[in-house]
């Protein structure tokens, strides 16, 4: 039997290891801190626009780095153990198959394609090659979120019948986003999707989504969405998200209620979970007790807590809990809700 470990051809006792960078853009800002904090060797910082390569190069201070725009000659001329996607999700497809293909391990940005095919083609491409392609979903390494997947795992709220995430603000951003189709579900809403997907360890069955632009929105497509899932195991997931709303802002990972057979666990703001379970059987409303909290701490976070999960890949073979495997089903959902919108119907996930 071939275990999800064994996919893949890592070397177990790599150190320092060598990396190629794809995409010099704003959020490659956000890796360069993590990538030189575990002291890795930039080998290649790779971009369209080979100026911006150069200019992450002298910021950074990466000496022994090279600046190029040609992807293609770049992994067949430099020596590296993976590579870093930064790319517009439109380029995932093409960088991360060429990367596979050329012997590397991949970790790239969120969304993980621009459609199921190429998440599949990406998928058969990681089999093929022997090779990993993770996707940074950078919210599931935060300790807040750890904390409330464990007390959930641990069934303290009881098997998990419901979640419901409120997510608003008024995002004022300018550039494309404002002028980009459904930039809530494609741009953000998949944070929020993925980490239903790691509080009720779910992946969705169907979806009926509606996205709107509300009246004096500042953006061309539709920047809110209410979304209503279907779980796996007969779980709901109620999605309410809008990138247009000025006032009482949630927070940027929105505000939870997570319902189970026995109680329910609220997050919200960005403080710490916690909780309330039944403790007694008698009343028209039951008495109520603390649900015990999981404290779980991240000491790694965001993209470092992805990047830190590549390097322990590399180093020992653990598998990412973000596989391309796995990472594909919360693809599925903000797919689905586009598709279901589109449709004016329920999308079966399945079908996508």
């Amino acid at each position: 039997m071939l275990l999800a470990k064994d996919r893949f051809c890592t070397d177990k006792h790599m150190a320092n290891e060598r990396v190629i960078v794809v995409g010099a853009g704003s959020i490659s800002n956000a890796w360069f801190g993590p990538i030189q904090a575990e002291e890795l060797q930039v080998a290649a910082v790779v971009d369209l626009r080979i100026d911006a390569a150069w200019a992450q190069i002298d910021k950074y201070k990466l000496s022994d780095a090279i600046a190029s725009n040609d992807l293609g000659k770049t992994l067949h001329e430099i020596k590296a153990d993976f590579v870093i996607d930064l790319t517009i999700p439109q380029a995932h497809c093409e960088v991360t198959c060429k990367a596979l293909a050329a012997g590397l391990h991949v970790i790239g940005e969120k969304p993980m394609a621009a459609s199921m095919d190429e998440a599949r083609r990406m998928i058969a491409a990681s089999d093929k090659s022997g090779k990993l392609y993770m996707v940074s979903q950078s919210r599931r390494w935060d300790s807040k979120h750890a904390t409330i997947a464990k007390t959930l795992g641990d069934g303290a709220a009881g098997k998990v019948t419901t979640l419901n995430c409120d997510f608003f603000l008024g995002a004022h951003f300018g550039g494309f986003r404002e002028e980009m189709p459904s930039p809530l579900i494609l741009d953000m809403s998949i944070h929020h999707f993925d980490l239903a997907r790691m509080f009720s360890r779910q992946s969705a069955v169907s979806v009926y989504a509606e996205e709107f632009n509300p009246a004096g929105s500042w953006y061309k497509g539709d920047v809110a969405a209410n979304c209503l899932f279907e779980m796996a195991g007969h779980v709901r997931f109620a999605y309410r998200g809008s990138w247009c709303a000025e006032g009482f802002p949630t927070s940027w990972n929105g505000d939870w209620r997570i319902i189970g057979e026995k109680g329910t666990l609220l997050y919200a703001a960005d403080k710490d979970p916690s909780g309330e379970v039944v403790s007694g059987d008698e009343g028209f409303m039951r008495s109520r007790s603390l649900m015990p909290i999981a404290q779980v701490e991240i000491s790694k976070t965001g993209m470092h807590g992805a990047l830190d999960e590549m390097l322990r890949f590399l180093r020992t073979g653990s598998v990412p809990q973000t596989d391309c495997h796995d990472n594909i089903h919360s693809l599925a959902m903000v797919l689905g809700a586009i598709e279901s919108s589109k449709a004016g119907k329920r999308i079966q996930i399945g079908d996508l």
